[in-house]
């Protein structure tokens, strides 16, 4: 923990004050009740499942798509905690199959839901059939799993938006945007709660991530020196999602507070330091080509070659904003997390016509990236999408 919170510029966690005046509290709900962790393998979600697990809940299910993932799961967990008196297991299960409804119609007994599966990756919306996908997985199954909440009589049910759903750019925050107002229409008959947070450090996928592949790999570290991004740890992910799940009223979004616990830092700078605590010096080069041949001879002489570079991929927001001038903020109750309050606002129609459009577009198993834009702008008639035409995918 505290080598992470130094490579992305801090040196204490940031919930520590709110986590301790409500820890009391926390653990005697969670020991108490049931859960079960929808995307429980990733990294959020296995932030999400050890802060549950470790406060001896009654019961914990976890759900996750990937089978390796939740291996590491239950190995981790066991390593570091041990066991529960409780009941805990999981299930490599696809969330949109059929497997999983038969699944929950056997069981279907919680008292909380967390719904942590997602797309997240930006690069995601660079074909249509992935970013189809992202509308099945971030908006289609989160509702579905909503209504089974509802029918099975669950307490409450939690989901994970993102900072980049407020005023969105790219298309991967345009689906949470949209995720958020059918939660709103399912929030006339269940509690439901979110959050949005900043980049997770070092997550599953993440460029951060990605750095511990690329010396594991002998390969250079490549990065943007002009996006700068708020970073939590992976432990925070969990305390933020479980605070706003288990306190959070109908409608809340919880987010990080800006203060100076929490800043702006470049993906660079991070790199520069990440090279520095393994006692290898950054060396910048001018090319790929240059990057990719000194890394052959450096690493033996304690340097490591870097290309820092400007971004200009299709869905990069300038900055990033955890709530908009037009949301009403509760900033008193805690410490450290702010509160987004909601009104239940939404759209019928629109709601409807979105569905009925997104299952005629699958229904022909033909659709572009143009129709799907185009539906969300009629769901966004604010979003700022650019096209740049240039993806994460093309570049190192």
């Amino acid at each position: 923990m505290s080598s992470i919170l130094g490579l992305i510029g801090r040196d204490k966690e940031l919930f520590g004050a709110d986590i301790a005046a409500n820890e009391k509290n926390l653990s005697k709900i969670v020991n108490c009740s049931r859960f079960l962790v929808l995307g429980g393998a990733g990294s959020i979600g296995q932030a999400v499942t050890k802060e549950i697990f470790k406060r001896n809940p009654a019961k914990l299910h976890v759900v996750d798509i990937s089978e390796n993932n939740l291996v590491e799961l239950v190995r981790d967990i066991r390593s570091s905690f041990g066991y529960i008196d409780g009941e805990f297991r999981t299930f490599a299960l696809d969330i949109g199959s059929l497997e999983y409804d038969a699944f929950f119609q056997a069981d279907g007994q919680y008292d909380y839901i967390l719904n942590l599966s997602a797309l997240k990756h930006v690069r995601s919306e660079k074909d249509p059939y992935t970013l189809m996908r992202m509308v099945d997985v971030n908006v289609f199954n989160t509702d579905k799993t909503l209504q089974q909440a509802i029918d099975s009589g669950v307490k409450k049910y939690f989901c994970v938006s993102t900072d980049k759903a407020a005023n969105p750019v790219n298309m991967m925050g345009a689906s949470k945007r949209i995720m958020e107002m059918f939660l709103m229409r399912r929030s006339l008959e269940i509690d439901i709660s979110t959050a949005r947070f900043a980049n997770v450090a070092f997550s599953d996928g993440s460029l951060l991530h990605g750095f511990n592949q690329r010396l594991e790999k002998r390969q250079p570290i490549v990065a943007p020196n002009d996006v700068r991004r708020y970073f939590v740890t992976p432990k925070e992910s969990g305390e933020l999602c479980l605070m706003s799940c288990i306190f959070g009223d109908n409608r809340d979004i919880f987010f990080p507070k800006l203060s100076e616990n929490l800043h702006l830092i470049s993906f660079a700078d991070i790199a520069v330091k990440y090279l520095e605590e393994k006692g290898l010096e950054p060396v910048l080069c001018g090319s790929e080509g240059e990057v990719r041949e000194l890394v052959k001879t450096l690493p033996e002489q304690g340097k490591w070659p870097c290309l820092f570079t400007g971004s200009d991929t299709t869905g990069e927001k300038d900055f990033e904003e955890f709530y908009t001038d037009r949301e009403t903020l509760d900033m008193e109750r805690y410490v450290n997390l702010g509160i987004i309050k909601n009104d239940a606002e939404f759209d019928e129609r629109l709601l409807g016509e979105f569905e009925s459009r997104i299952a005629a577009l699958k229904h022909g198993l033909a659709w572009t990236k143009e129709d799907l834009v185009q539906l969300f702008f009629n769901m966004i008639p604010d979003f700022g999408h650019k096209e740049t035409g240039k993806y994460l995918d093309s570049k190192m």
